[in-house]
């Protein structure tokens, strides 16, 4: 009950996205490849923002 309030951190904000873009990039690849390959891409692009934010608090 009382992470009902908490606010998202910067990670789990992308880690949504993340999750978003894959599932309409999933939906697209069969519809329209270019959207899809756009949607992908962007993806890669926040897995990286993901990758350096995760290293960056290993450190």
């Amino acid at each position: 009950m009382f992470g009902l309030f908490k606010r998202k951190s910067k990670l789990e904000k992308l880690e949504e996205r993340f999750k978003k873009l894959m599932r309409e990039w999933h939906a697209l690849s069969s519809i329209n490849r270019a959207a899809s390959d756009r949607k992908y891409a962007e993806a890669q692009d926040i897995a990286k923002l993901i990758s350096e934010l995760k290293h960056e608090e290993a450190a």
